[in-house]
């Protein structure tokens, strides 16, 4: 399991989701405005805006927030995000993107480049890592969706290229340019998924030690803390006995 994926895990152990809330929804609704401002404020035919609401509804946004933000776009108010990212190297050489959605970007880049220097990383040029990842769609759904063979063998009939299976979660991942199309084929054999979002998926993972998890752990931490900051993806690899010490810290 990717490192990054790990860390999300052990924040939401933590409670720290629940004491984010009002920020994740605030992230959710910015999305929801761009994406219906750059197709149809109509979900059935804006593939980016389904996505948006289907996410937001998994983390239980209320509709009338949801609402709004689609409102917002259709009316113009507002400000007028761009779409950035940021790449460069953390602790221990580890790979980062940074994706952004922002009303002004020398903010956003002197606040990701704070981050990545404060935790003894560095900040790159913009293609600088991302060669080392894959663009995917990725299609999480709860271990009660069925088993991993059900889940497998649906997801092999919409056209998926992989899945991973564990205690919690079936994640499913598909060409990028797919995703509207796989997702909606497992959604008549599955049901609604927990999540299906666009990823960097990482071609290698780099195996970090307790302290450099712990360092990369605050990074990635200190850059989802900010507003502007939409998703946080690293290329490291943390062993068992480790995560457990995270875990319990």
């Amino acid at each position: 399991m990717a490192g990054h994926s790990q860390f999300k895990n052990i924040m939401h152990r933590k409670g720290r989701q629940d004491a984010m809330r009002s920020k994740l929804f605030s992230k959710l609704a910015r999305e929801i405005t761009v994406a219906a401002k750059t197709g149809m404020p109509d979900p059935a035919m804006n593939p980016r805006l389904r996505l948006a609401i289907q996410n937001a509804k998994a983390e239980s946004m209320p509709k009338d927030n949801i609402q709004r933000a689609i409102n917002k776009a259709a009316g113009n108010d507002g400000e007028n995000y761009e779409e950035v990212r940021y790449e460069g190297y953390g602790p221990g050489g580890v790979a980062v993107i940074v994706e952004a959605l922002t009303d002004n970007r020398n903010r956003s880049a002197s606040n990701v480049r704070a981050a990545f220097t404060k935790a003894g990383g560095s900040l790159g040029e913009t293609g600088s890592v991302s060669f080392m990842w894959d663009r995917v769609g990725e299609i999480v759904y709860p271990a009660s969706a069925g088993s991993a063979d059900a889940v497998m063998e649906a997801a092999i009939e919409a056209g998926a290229e992989d899945v991973e299976s564990d205690e919690e979660n079936h994640t499913i991942y598909c060409a990028f340019e797919a995703i509207n199309e796989v997702s909606k084929g497992l959604e008549s054999a599955l049901g609604e998924a927990s999540s299906v979002k666009a990823i960097w998926k990482p071609q290698n993972t780099v195996p970090v030690d307790e302290d450099r998890a712990q360092s990369l752990m605050k990074l990635v931490g200190v850059l989802e803390d900010d507003d502007d900051v939409q998703n946080v993806y690293a290329n490291f690899e943390v062993d068992e006995e480790t995560l457990a010490k995270l875990s319990a810290a």
